[in-house]
C-alpha cells in the first residue's frame, strides 16, 4: 500500500543527548573524523543502514538506545568533548582573523551545485564538488562566506544498469525535513521566502533553507511551495534538467533570488552584508542585474550602479569549450524581464546588451550568460593556469585590438578540502607521526614546510598504509558489484565469482568521473587485446575500477557507459575490470585512496583543472594524465607519468586516438607496473614508495582547497572589496561618465609619429634606444590614457611574444596640429629578433585591468612599415 501522504517524525532526544542535535545539523561533521566516530557508536549498523547521516541516523535510532546512552558517562563525555569542540571551531579565531589587510566583512558565494556531503545530494560532478569544498575550506580558514545555491527536490539523478549495461536514471524525491537543513525564518515564525514576477503577472516564490557547513551558512531556495502553480512548483525540481526556460527560470532564481535571499538571511541573523559577490560559473550570473536594480532603486541611473556592480563582482569561469556554456534566445530572456515581469524598472535593452555575443563567430539572436557573467565582472579567473590561457583565447572577442595574453582573465588554480577527501588511516598515520594539531594545520592551511615531514615515515609503515587501502577498496567494490548485479537482474547463485574480484596486492588504476565524450572513458578499449593482456599479465597484472555517469540526454555518452560495462562483463577479465554504477561521494571516497594509479586521459585542453587526481594524490595514489588541467601546471617525473599527446591541428580525431591510446598501453607495460612491482634490498617496492613520499610532500600542500581559497582571498576578494568601497555613488557616477565620453572620443585618438634613436638594424645587449611619439587625443586629455611602448621578441611573422609594457611620458604639446609628444627610453633587455610598438590605452585610477574598457589605439600599417619597427 501507498502512504497518501507523507511527514517526517521527529526524535525527542533525552537532555543530556542534547547536542547531539546541533552535531548532527552542522555539516562539519562530514569531515571531522572525531564526530563521525561518534555518531557511529550511537548505533553502528543503524549508522550503516543510515548511509552515515546523522540527521536519518537520530530519527530511526531506538528510543530504548538513546535512553541508554543518556546513562552511559563514557559517552557523554565524548559528546560534550565533541561539543566543545565543534563550538571552538565556530567562534575561535581562524587564519582570516590573523590578516592584517582590511579583508572583506562577508564574500556571496553563488553555485548552481554544492557537493558537501552524500547526505545532502544536491551535486551532479566536478562544479559542485568544487564548490562544496570551497565551502568547507572557507570555513576551516574562518573567510566569511555565505553560499547560494537551490535545493533541487529530486536531486542529480541515481544510476543502475539494465542486464545488457544501459544506463537507467531514477530521481528519488528529497524531503528537506529528512536532510540537515533548517528553514529560514522571520521574527514571527513564518517562512521567509523571495519571489520573483514572471509574464503575464505570475510569481515565483520560493522558500530559503539553510545548511550549516562548519561557520558558513549555505542558502538553498526551494519553489515547491503550495503558493506556486504547478509550473513554477517544478523550477527546482532536478539539477540541469528541462528545457530553455525551465533553465532560464532556475537561473534566474540562483541568482536574483539569490541576492534577495542573502538580504534576508542578513536582514534576520544580523550577519554582515556581503562586499564582494562570487559567481561560480555563468549560471548564478543574473545576480547582477539584481544588485544594479538595487542601486537605481536607491536613485542611482544604469551606468553608474554598473560600475559599482562590476567592482565588487567576481565571476569564475569552469568550462574550455563555448558548447558548455548556458545559452538563450534573447527573445525568451526579453520575454522575462521589463514591466510586465522581472526588475521591471531596468531596461530590457540594456540587459540584453549585457549578453550579446558581440565578437566574429557570435550570434546576436543569442543571449550567452559567460559573456554576461563577465561583463558585470571586474575581477575574472579560470580554475588552472592552461585554462586560464584557454579562457582569455575563448573571450578575447570581447576585448578587441589585444592578444589574448593581456585579455583580463586570470587563473587561480583549484583545490581539493582534504579532511574530507582524505582516508581516515591517513590521517590517523600523520596524526601519530605529527601531532594531531600539526596535522590538521598542514591539510587546512597548506604550508609546504608542515609537509616536509612526511619523509620521516618509514617506508614499511607507507606501504602498509597502501595495502590497507587496497584492500578496503577490495571490499568495497565487491559489495557494490554484488549490488548492481542483483539490480541487473541476476540471482545469488549466479555471483559467486564475485568473491575472487580484483586483488589487494594487483596494481590497482582508478578511472572515475563524467562521462562526456572529451573525456574518453573508453581510451582504455582502444585496442581490447592489449588491454586484456595487461590484465592477465603473469607477473605484472593491472585491475582497473571505472565509475561514472552519462548526462540523461546523452546517448552517446550512455553508449560509451555500456561499451566499458560489456568489456567488463567478460568472464576472462571480469576479475580484473569492474564498472561501478552510480558514482557520487560516497563511492568516490573509498574509490580515491584505494588506488595505487589515478587514470585521465580527456582531450588536451578540454579539462578546466580535474580535481579527482587531486584527491588521490592526497592519499598517496600516483598520477597517469594527460597534461591537462591542473597536471599541466604541476607535473614532475619524481610523482607520475604524462601520457603523451597528438594534439597537433593536422590529427584526425581517430588517429589521435590511436596514438594516444598506444601511448597509455606503453606506460602501463613498460614504465608504471615494472616500477609497482620491483622490490628493492628490504623487500618493499622503494622506488614505488618514494613516488608516493614525493606525491605527498610535494603535491599535498599544492592541491588543498586551502591553498585555492587563501589565493581567492588575497587576488581576488580583497582587491575586490577595496574597489567596491572605493565605488561610492560619486565614484562610480564619475568613472561611468569618464567611460562614456572615452568610448565617444575614442574614434579621434591615433598614434601618428614615432622615432627612434637607432640609426641601424642592430643593436647590442644592454644598450637602450630613446623613444619620442606623437599622438592624436581628439577630445581627450593625457590624463585620460597611458601611451606605452610594448617590445619583445618577434616571430617569422613579426608579431611580438612575450612582450613588456613601459609606459612613455608627456613630453610637450598640443603643438599646432593637436598632437601631443611622448618620449621614453626602451630596454634591449633580450638577444635575437626584436621588436616593439607603441598603443594608447584608457587610463583611470578606479579600472581594475588596462584592457577593462575594451579600447586600445596602435600604428597604422603604414607607420609600422615607414618607422621600421624591428632590430634583428
Amino acid at each position: 500500500m501507498k502512504a497518501i501522504r507523507r511527514l517526517t517524525v521527529r526524535p525527542v532526544l533525552p537532555d543530556p543527548l542534547r547536542p547531539l542535535s546541533d552535531l548532527a545539523r552542522n555539516l562539519r561533521w562530514s569531515w571531522h573524523a572525531e564526530t563521525r566516530d561518534l555518531f557511529q557508536s550511537v548505533d553502528p549498523e543503524c549508522w550503516a543502514a543510515c548511509g552515515r547521516d546523522p540527521v536519518r541516523l537520530l530519527g530511526t535510532v531506538p528510543p530504548a538506545r538513546l535512553a541508554e546512552l543518556a546513562e552511559d558517562r563514557r559517552f557523554l563525555r565524548r559528546l560534550t568533548a565533541a561539543a566543545d569542540d565543534l563550538d571552538y571551531y565556530l567562534t575561535g579565531d581562524r587564519w582570516y582573523q590573523a590578516q592584517s589587510a582590511r579583508l572583506p566583512a562577508a564574500v556571496a558565494y553563488f553555485s548552481p551545485e554544492f557537493g558537501i556531503t552524500a547526505a545532502l545530494p544536491q551535486y551532479s560532478g566536478g562544479l559542485g564538488i568544487l564548490a562544496g569544498d570551497h565551502l568547507k575550506a572557507a570555513s576551516d580558514l574562518g573567510a566569511p562566506l555565505i553560499g547560494v545555491g537551490l535545493l533541487y527536490r529530486h536531486g542529480y539523478f541515481r544510476q543502475t544498469l539494465s542486464r545488457d549495461g544501459w544506463q537507467q536514471e531514477h530521481y528519488p524525491v528529497l524531503d528537506p525535513h529528512e536532510l540537515p537543513l533548517t528553514l529560514l525564518k522571520e521574527a514571527d515564525g513564518t517562512p521567509a521566502h523571495v519571489a520573483l514576477a514572471l509574464p503575464g503577472g505570475r510569481e515565483l516564490r520560493a522558500r530559503i533553507w539553510l545548511a550549516q557547513v562548519g561557520r558558513v551558512p549555505l542558502l538553498l531556495m526551494d519553489s515547491d511551495v503550495e503558493e506556486n502553480d504547478p509550473g513554477e512548483r517544478g523550477v527546482t525540481d532536478r539539477l540541469y534538467g528541462g528545457g530553455g526556460e525551465h533553465r532560464l527560470l532556475q537561473e534566474m532564481l540562483l541568482g536574483i533570488g539569490g541576492v534577495r535571499a542573502v538580504r534576508a538571511y542578513c536582514r534576520l541573523t544580523g550577519h554582515p552584508e556581503p562586499e564582494v559577490f562570487h559567481t561560480n560559473e555563468g549560471h548564478a550570473g543574473f545576480l547582477g542585474l539584481e544588485r544594479i536594480a538595487e542601486l537605481t532603486d536607491q536613485g542611482l541611473e544604469f551606468d553608474p550602479a554598473l560600475e559599482a556592480v562590476r567592482s565588487g563582482t567576481v565571476f569564475t569561469t569552469h568550462t574550455p569549450v563555448p558548447a558548455g556554456i548556458d545559452r538563450f534566445d534573447r527573445e525568451l530572456v526579453a520575454r522575462h524581464f521589463g514591466p510586465d515581469a522581472e526588475l521591471p524598472r531596468v531596461d530590457v535593452e540594456r540587459i540584453l546588451r549585457l549578453g550579446r555575443e558581440t565578437y566574429p563567430g557570435g550570434e546576436d539572436n543569442l543571449f550567452n550568460m559567460a559573456v554576461m557573467g563577465l561583463r558585470l565582472a571586474q575581477r575574472a579567473n579560470g580554475v588552472s593556469l592552461l585554462h586560464g590561457g584557454v579562457s582569455r583565447e575563448m573571450f578575447a572577442g570581447l576585448w578587441p585590438g589585444f592578444d589574448a595574453e593581456e585579455v583580463p582573465i586570470t587563473s587561480v588554480t583549484n583545490g581539493v578540502h582534504a579532511p574530507t577527501w582524505v582516508a581516515p588511516e591517513v590521517l590517523r598515520l600523520g596524526a601519530r607521526q605529527f601531532g594531531v594539531q600539526r596535522t590538521e594545520d598542514a591539510l587546512t592551511t597548506g604550508a609546504s614546510e608542515r609537509w616536509d615531514a612526511v619523509a620521516d615515515i618509514p617506508d614499511q609503515e607507507v606501504w602498509e598504509l597502501r595495502r590497507t587501502l587496497r584492500e578496503q577498496l577490495v571490499t568495497e567494490v565487491r559489495e557494490r558489484l554484488r549490488a548492481s548485479w542483483r539490480q541487473r537482474g541476476a540471482g545469488t547463485a549466479e555471483l559467486g565469482w564475485i568473491d575472487g574480484v580484483l586483488d589487494p596486492d594487483v596494481l590497482t588504476i582508478g578511472f572515475a568521473r563524467r562521462v562526456p565524450s572529451y573525456k574518453r572513458l573508453t581510451l582504455m578499449l582502444r585496442d581490447p587485446d592489449r588491454l586484456r593482456e595487461l590484465l592477465l599479465h603473469p607477473e605484472r597484472p593491472v585491475q582497473i575500477v571505472v565509475a561514472g555517469k552519462a548526462h540523461p540526454a546523452d546517448d552517446g555518452g550512455k553508449r560509451l557507459v555500456q561499451e566499458l560495462v560489456r568489456f567488463a562483463d567478460d568472464p576472462r577479465v571480469r576479475h580484473r575490470i569492474v564498472f561501478l554504477p552510480d558514482y557520487g561521494m560516497a563511492m568516490a571516497q573509498k574509490l580515491y585512496p584505494g588506488c595505487d594509479i589515478w587514470l585521465n586521459n580527456p582531450l588536451r585542453p578540454l579539462e578546466a583543472c580535474g580535481t579527482s587526481g587531486m584527491k588521490a594524490a592526497l592519499n598517496g595514489c600516483l598520477n597517469l594524465s594527460v597534461l591537462d588541467g591542473w597536471w599541466d601546471e604541476w607535473f614532475r617525473p619524481d610523482f607520475g607519468w604524462a601520457i603523451p599527446t597528438a594534439d597537433g591541428d593536422g590529427t584526425d580525431p581517430d588517429r589521435r586516438d590511436a596514438i594516444e591510446a598506444g601511448a597509455l598501453y606503453d606506460l602501463l607495460e613498460q614504465r608504471v607496473a615494472p616500477r609497482f612491482y620491483e622490490r628493492g634490498g628490504s623487500g618493499l617496492p622503494d622506488r614505488w614508495i618514494e613516488m608516493v613520499r614525493q606525491t605527498l610532500s610535494l603535491l599535498g600542500p599544492k592541491v588543498l582547497a586551502g591553498r585555492m581559497v587563501r589565493e581567492y582571498v588575497e587576488r581576488l576578494y580583497t582587491p575586490a572589496a577595496e574597489a567596491a568601497r572605493a565605488m561610492d555613488p560619486d565614484a562610480a557616477r564619475a568613472l561611468a561618465e569618464w567611460k562614456s565620453r572615452v568610448r565617444a572620443a575614442w574614434p579621434g585618438v591615433s598614434v601618428d609619429h614615432v622615432e627612434t634613436s637607432a640609426a641601424t638594424a642592430q643593436a647590442e645587449l644592454g644598450t637602450s634606444l630613446s623613444l619620442r611619439v606623437r599622438v592624436r587625443l581628439g577630445d581627450l586629455a593625457p590624463e585620460d590614457v597611458e601611451v606605452q611602448a610594448v617590445s619583445g621578441r618577434v616571430d617569422s611573422e613579426d608579431r611580438i611574444t612575450d612582450a613588456a609594457t613601459v609606459p612613455l611620458k608627456p613630453a610637450g604639446g598640443p603643438d599646432l596640429e593637436g598632437r601631443w609628444a611622448y618620449e621614453g627610453p626602451l630596454a634591449l633587455d633580450r638577444t635575437g629578433p626584436f621588436g616593439y610598438t607603441v598603443r594608447i590605452l584608457p587610463a583611470h585610477g578606479l579600472l581594475a585591468s588596462p584592457a577593462e574598457v575594451g579600447l586600445v589605439a596602435v600604428p597604422s600599417d603604414e607607420l609600422l612599415q615607414a618607422a621600421g619597427l624591428h632590430l634583428r
